[in-house]
C-alpha cells in the first residue's frame, strides 16, 4: 500500500512539474522568458495558498485587504494587469517572509491572456494539502529544468544537487548548529542540509531552532532572493521569515559567526558598479569574487566550524591567492580538496573543486581525491549522479580529518584516486600551489564536446585580456611618474 501511495504522489508531481514547464513554453515563444515565468509563478502561488489558508483552515489572511486572490482571481484584460501591478508594489515594500518573496517584485507578462494562463494553472490546484515535500520537489524540479535551460542564464545559480548531497553528507551539519550560505541561489545548499538536520531529533525546541533560526542564507540578486525564500517556504522553512536576505555578503564583516558554511560563490571578478570592498578582516584586497568569497567564509566561521566550499581552479594556484592559502594552510585545517571533473555545471568547460576546512586548527596533511582525470560527464547524456561520488564519501569518512593517515592506507585505494601531501610538503611549493595531479591524464581533448573546448578557449582569451589590461594600467602608470 505504502508502494502505491509513493508512486501515485511521484506520478502526480511528475505530471504538475510537466504542466507547469509545458506552459514555460508556451510564453517563452510568447517572449516571456523562463525565468521571469518562475519568478510570477512565485508571487501568484504565495497569493492562492494564503486564500486556501483562509478558506481551507479558518485562518487570518497573511495578506492586506485588496491584495489577496480573490481580488486578481475573476479579472481580465487591462484590469488584470493593473490589478496584478499594484499588488507586487503594495507587498514588495511589506516586512518579513512576504517582503521577502516579493523584493523588487515587477510584472515580467504584461499580456492579459499569458497572465490569465498562470492564474488558471495554479488556481486548477489545492496546493496547501500537499506535504510540504511534494510541494517543494514539484518547485525544486522547475528550478533544475530552469538551470538546464541555455537561454535562460539560470545555471549560474544552480549547483548539480548530486554534488550538494555529497558535500552536506561529509560536513555533517548537527540539528543544533547554524548553517550559513553566503551566496545561496535558489537554496539548494540550506534545502540539503536542512533534510540531513532534520531527522537528527524529535525535540521540540530543536525543531524550532532548525525551523527558525539555524538556517541563513544571502544572495545580491532580488530576483534570486524570491526563488530561492519560495523554495524553502515550500518546504515548510521560514513560514514566518525567510532565512534568506537580499544584500551583498562581501560588503560587511559577519555581524554572527557560524557553525557551517556550504556554498558555491560566483566565479570572475567583481562585476564592475559595484560597492568598492573596504574590509580590514580580509587577508588581501582583491578584485577577484572567488578569493574574496573565500575570505569572507574564512572569518565568518566559529573557531571549530567547518566549511565545504565549490571553487574554481585559479584559487589553488592564483598568485594573488597566495597569502590566503597560506592562512588556510597555518590557521585552518585545510584537510580535503575534491577536484571536480568539467560536464557537471551549467555553464560549460567549469573546472572547480571543493575545499573542506576547520577553523582553529593548523592543517597537517591534504588529502586529495581526483574525480576529474579521466572522468566524463555531461548535463544530459551522462549527468553525475549521487552514486558517483560513493568513493569519495567513503574514502573521506574513514577516520576523522586528523587522524586519516594512520587509518588509511594504500590498500584502500585501489583506484589510486585518494592522497595526502603534508603540510610542509604544501607550504614548499611554487605560490604555495595547491593545483595537483597524479594520475596519468590521456588524451582528453578526442572526447570532449566541442562547445566545452570552446568554453575552453573564452577562458583563457579572457585571462589574456585582462592580464593585458592589468599591463597597461601599470605602464600608464609608470609614465605618469
Amino acid at each position: 500500500m505504502a508502494k502505491n501511495t509513493d508512486n501515485a504522489i511521484s506520478n502526480k508531481q511528475s505530471a504538475l512539474t510537466q504542466k507547469v514547464w509545458n506552459l514555460a513554453d508556451v510564453l517563452a515563444g510568447a517572449g516571456v522568458g523562463f525565468t521571469d515565468y518562475i519568478t510570477q509563478l512565485s508571487y501568484l502561488l504565495f497569493l492562492k495558498m494564503d486564500d486556501e489558508s483562509v478558506n481551507c483552515y479558518g485562518e487570518e489572511s497573511a495578506l492586506p485587504e485588496g491584495n489577496r486572490w480573490k481580488d486578481l482571481v475573476e479579472l481580465d484584460g487591462e484590469d488584470l494587469i493593473d490589478k496584478y501591478e499594484k499588488i507586487l508594489k503594495e507587498l514588495s515594500g511589506l516586512s518579513n517572509l512576504i517582503g521577502t518573496i516579493y523584493s523588487k517584485a515587477q510584472n515580467k507578462i504584461d499580456k492579459p491572456v499569458h497572465l490569465q494562463k498562470v492564474i488558471s494553472l495554479i488556481n486548477e490546484e489545492n496546493w496547501l494539502i500537499m506535504e510540504g515535500d511534494v510541494k517543494g520537489a514539484i518547485y525544486e524540479s522547475i528550478l533544475e529544468k530552469n538551470g538546464k535551460d541555455k537561454k535562460s542564464g539560470a545555471g549560474q545559480y544552480f549547483t548539480p544537487r548530486p554534488l550538494i548531497k555529497a558535500m552536506v553528507d561529509v560536513t555533517q551539519p548537527k540539528i543544533t548548529e547554524t548553517v550559513c550560505d553566503p551566496a545561496c541561489g535558489t537554496g539548494g545548499f540550506l534545502l540539503a542540509a536542512y533534510d540531513y538536520m532534520k531527522g537528527q531529533s524529535q525535540d521540540k525546541k530543536e525543531l524550532d531552532f532548525l525551523n527558525n533560526e539555524a538556517l541563513h542564507g544571502v544572495d545580491n540578486t532580488a530576483l534570486v532572493v524570491t526563488l530561492a525564500s519560495m523554495n524553502l517556504y515550500l518546504h515548510g522553512i521560514g513560514t514566518d521569515r525567510s532565512p534568506i536576505v537580499c544584500e551583498d555578503s562581501l560588503e560587511k564583516a559577519p555581524e554572527k559567526l557560524v557553525d557551517v558554511i556550504l556554498a558555491n560563490p560566483p566565479f570572475g571578478d567583481r562585476p564592475s558598479g559595484s560597492v568598492a570592498l573596504n574590509r580590514d578582516d580580509f587577508y588581501i584586497d582583491t578584485n577577484n569574487n572567488q578569493l574574496n568569497f573565500l575570505q569572507h567564509i574564512m572569518v565568518s566561521l566559529r573557531n571549530g566550524g567547518r566549511a565545504s566550499v565549490v571553487l574554481p581552479d585559479n584559487v589553488l594556484f592564483d598568485g594573488a591567492g597566495e597569502t590566503i592559502r597560506k592562512e588556510l594552510l597555518k590557521n585552518f585545517n585545510l584537510h580535503t580538496i575534491l577536484r571536480l571533473p568539467t560536464g557537471i555545471f551549467y555553464a560549460n568547460g567549469v573546472k572547480a573543486n571543493v575545499l573542506f576546512f576547520t577553523k582553529g586548527t593548523p592543517t597537517a596533511n591534504v588529502w586529495f581525491y581526483d574525480y576529474r582525470t579521466g572522468v566524463k560527464h555531461t548535463l544530459v547524456q551522462s549527468p553525475m549522479e549521487r552514486h558517483h561520488l560513493d568513493d569519495f564519501v567513503a574514502c573521506y569518512k574513514v577516520g576523522d580529518t586528523q587522524h586519516r593517515t594512520e587509518t588509511y592506507n594504500e590498500t584502500d585505494n585501489p583506484n589510486g584516486r585518494w592522497r595526502k601531501y603534508s603540510v610542509d610538503e604544501l607550504l614548499t611549493r611554487d605560490k604555495t600551489s595547491l593545483d595537483i595531479t597524479w594520475i596519468k591524464q590521456t588524451d582528453e581533448s578526442l572526447d570532449r564536446p566541442l562547445s566545452e573546448m570552446i568554453a575552453d578557449i573564452k577562458a583563457k582569451s579572457e585571462n589574456i585580456y585582462n592580464a593585458v589590461a592589468e599591463l597597461e594600467k601599470l605602464l600608464a602608470n609608470i609614465e605618469d611618474e
